[in-house]
């Protein structure tokens, strides 16, 4: 079976239009949220990513041609697979225009059409964990020599659905995100769109293995046992054990039970607890473009030796404080996201250095 590598990457969010921008941004702290309006004066937090174009798919081609071209993709054969993975696809969009009759596919393929992408397309909508099921989808792919090369889009841009949805439902923080923290009240969404090359060709970051778990008894949190699965599953596929874990990116979202669930799963599997990083409250909760945002921003991170700040009191109760500097030597890494439906999916990245 072939190995496959992360190749490039490119990321948009409200640090930046790229990651170079982004790691600068990160490393004087981020920004706070803007406040995004609703019917009836309701408004919420929402991070979002500089852009003031008003037509939806406009400025969606626009940040999506970059953030691919960013990534390297764009510079050799366009005819490996592309994934476009989303929560809410072109809902924003919809939403303006009232066309609700298209079909899930029809924006990956509008986005492979901005691209001049010649590969198959696919679709993958399964809540937060969609970006992430996707690289674990072109991983197999590749790894089985049904591809050399693929590309996952992460996309996640503003619209009303998403964010009247979860207030309606009180997860959402009136404020700000508190990963792991000890006043977390809710989560804070953001805008994102993010790339991941991935290739047969070897690089520095190897896609070493992942798990997709899904467990559906509550199908808004989570539960111990399927975030045990997922990081046992993950490991296994990577022919790894705990104590080869350098770093986690949990999904850290600052929900005040998830979050706990989460830790209390993850100290079960690890003991001790590696090193923990959250890059929520930098960008939000990115929906369906959490699991290549964070995978693109953090191992940026870990090359260019920038830190997301934890600037707020942690939960002690917790028992999973996050860490104030990166491992000298991140060696695996396991990346965490859990979703609506019960989705738990990771991947454990390794740092085969320079």
């Amino acid at each position: 079976m072939n190995e496959v590598y992360l190749a490039g990457r490119g990321l948009a969010s409200a640090l930046g239009p790229d990651i170079g921008s982004g790691l600068v941004a990160l490393g004087r702290g981020g920004g706070p949220p803007r406040r995004f309006e609703l019917a009836g004066g309701m408004a919420w937090p929402l991070y979002t990513i500089a852009d003031d174009e008003p037509d939806w798919m406009t400025r969606a081609r626009r940040i999506i041609e970059r953030v691919a071209r960013e990534s390297g993709a764009l510079g050799g054969s366009r005819s490996g697979p592309l994934f476009v993975a989303s929560s809410s696809l072109d809902i924003g969009s919809r939403e303006n225009s009232g066309d609700f009759e298209r079909d899930y596919q029809s924006f990956a393929e509008l986005v492979a059409g901005w691209l001049d992408w010649h590969g198959p397309v696919f679709t993958v909508s399964t809540a937060c964990t969609s970006s992430l099921n996707a690289l674990l989808s072109a991983r197999t792919l590749i790894r089985n020599g049904h591809a050399d090369h693929a590309l996952v889009l992460g996309v996640e841009l503003r619209n009303r659905v998403s964010i009247a949805g979860f207030g309606g439902m009180q997860l959402l923080s009136a404020d700000r995100a508190l990963p792991f923290g000890k006043h977390r009240d809710g989560l804070v969404l953001g805008e994102a769109v993010a790339a991941l090359h991935v290739s047969s060709r070897p690089s520095r970051w190897r896609i070493a293995g992942g798990a997709n778990v899904v467990e559906g008894e509550d199908p808004a949190g989570t539960v111990p046992e399927a975030v045990v699965a997922m990081c046992s599953e993950a490991l296994a596929s990577s022919a790894l054990a705990p104590r080869d874990i350098a770093l986690i990116k949990p999904q850290a979202a600052g929900g005040p039970v998830n979050d706990a669930t989460e830790a209390r799963a993850l100290r079960q599997v690890f003991d001790p607890l590696p090193p923990l990083v959250s890059l929520k409250a930098a960008i939000g909760h990115t929906l369906g473009a959490a699991g290549a945002a964070e995978v693109a921003l953090l191992t940026a991170c870990l090359e260019g030796g920038v830190w997301p700040r934890v600037d707020y009191a942690q939960d002690a109760l917790l028992e999973a404080p996050l860490a104030d500097r990166a491992p000298a030597n991140a060696g695996h890494v396991l990346a965490c996201i859990l979703g609506f439906g019960g989705g738990h999916a990771a991947v454990v990245l390794e740092d085969r250095g320079r």
